[in-house]
C-alpha cells in the first residue's frame, strides 16, 4: 500500500486532486470515492471539477449523517 493519496483521473486531468484536497479537508483517510461519468455529447469544461465535488459533497453529507 503506498503512503499518502492514490489517484487516478483517466483523462479528466485534475479530477483526482480535486478530490483528495476535499477529503484531506475533512482530515479522513483511509476511504475510496469513484467518480464516473460518460461523454454524452456536450463537453462540460470547468463545470466537470463543479461535478465531481457535488459527488464528493453527496459521499460527505452521508457520511456525516451516520
Amino acid at each position: 500500500m503506498p503512503d499518502g493519496p492514490l489517484k487516478n483521473d483517466d483523462g479528466e486531468s485534475g479530477a483526482g486532486m480535486v478530490i483528495v484536497r476535499m477529503l484531506e479537508r475533512e482530515g479522513l483517510q483511509g476511504h475510496i470515492i469513484v467518480v464516473t461519468r460518460w461523454f454524452g455529447g456536450t463537453k462540460l469544461g470547468g463545470d466537470r471539477f463543479r461535478r465531481v465535488q457535488d459527488a464528493v459533497r453527496v459521499y460527505l453529507d452521508d457520511l456525516g449523517k451516520k
